[in-house]
């Protein structure tokens, strides 16, 4: 049986704990089990299983994901799809080009501008990284249906997706 930390606050079916009824409970009850969810994702880092485990940090991951799945852009494109500011970027990207996860590039049609392209030690990484987190995703919820697993992984795309939205919407207003 897991720790209790207050993670039981809603019941399985996700509606209001008994005795605690109404709109504001629930909402009170997903903002506590997302509160539940970022510490554990950040005290594991999702870091998967086995000698992987921890090895690369969310800022990387995520970086080189982006490059795998979009191929190679400038900063300035790759800050605007992960919904942060370049000079974020061109700092999380130096120690993975150091590294040789990271390639620095001419642009093919302007060779003037630099694009960042995903190495193949990086792809390699990334690989492994995926796997390792892929097991532990496969641990976690291996008594889930697939069913479970698809609904679940739907629901929490939608939910990153407003809150991107969210962010960007109010991006402006907190420039100025």
């Amino acid at each position: 049986m897991p720790p209790q930390d207050m993670t039981t606050a809603a019941s399985p079916s996700g509606g209001a704990a008994p005795g605690h009824p109404g709109p504001d409970h629930l909402l009170d009850a997903l903002q506590h089990q997302v509160a539940v969810f970022a510490r554990r994702a950040e005290q594991t880092r999702l870091g998967g299983v086995g000698q992987v485990r921890n090895s690369m940090d969310r800022a990387a991951y995520l970086l080189l994901n982006r490059l795998d799945l979009e191929g190679p852009m400038g900063v300035k494109a790759l800050a605007a799809g992960m919904g942060i500011d370049s000079s974020t970027v061109t700092r999380q990207v130096a120690p993975l080009v150091d590294t040789g996860l990271v390639k620095r590039t001419s642009h093919p049609e302007d060779g003037r501008a630099v694009v960042l392209q995903l190495s193949p030690r990086g792809q390699s990484r990334l690989e492994e990284v995926r796997a390792s987190r892929r097991e532990l995703m496969s641990q976690v919820t291996g008594d889930w249906s697939e069913e479970e697993r698809d609904t679940f992984c739907g629901l929490l795309t939608r939910f990153n997706a407003a809150l991107a939205a969210r962010q960007a919407a109010h991006q402006p207003a907190q420039e100025n």
